[in-house]
């Protein structure tokens, strides 16, 4: 199952690295400095909107489970979410941008030491495949709840919509 992942705001899903004095929060970006979503944080999106269509067997299939001491890996794959376009390395640095936040108090005023500046990606498409998925009516309905990924959801960030944009007969 391939799916689209098309943003409609700035996202940002990290890589766990700072950019030192400028940056609290770096994207995750591949070899060539695109930016990705890792399948394992795919999956764990589309795992908490699974949960909510009431099918715990479908779930602990498809994405594994950890219960009373048993453990079990689940048959479904996810895929890194990437760009399908080549991109000119001239043109990689459009693609990002940073913004900044900060903490405001009771009073209106920025409380010391709040000041956070995050690397955000501009809106575009990502594309990633699902492997595995036995239950693909399922797993549309799962993909079609996803309405954000990646950090400060709730503060307008990730906004996005998952679209399956091809099945194999498998």
């Amino acid at each position: 199952m391939k799916i689209a992942i098309r943003f409609f705001t700035y996202w940002h899903c990290g890589s766990g690295a700072s950019g030192g004095s400028s940056v609290d929060a770096l994207v995750a970006k591949d070899s060539n400095g695109l930016p990705y979503i890792p399948g394992k944080t795919l999956k764990g999106h589309i795992r908490d909107m699974a949960e909510s269509l009431d099918e715990p067997k479908f779930v602990d299939s498809c994405f594994g489970m950890s219960r009373d001491g048993v453990e079990k890996e689940g048959e479904c794959y996810f895929s890194n979410a990437t760009l399908e376009e080549d991109i000119s390395q001239d043109l990689i640095s459009y693609l990002f941008k940073t913004i900044s936040a900060t903490k405001i108090d009771s009073k209106g005023l920025a409380d010391t030491g709040s000041l956070r500046e995050i690397e955000v990606v501009v809106p575009l498409t990502l594309y990633a495949t699902i492997e595995n998925c036995n239950e693909k009516e399922l797993m549309k309905k799962a993909l079609s709840q996803v309405k954000r990924i990646g950090l400060n959801r709730t503060r307008g960030l990730g906004r996005c919509e998952i679209s399956v944009v091809g099945e194999s007969n498998d």
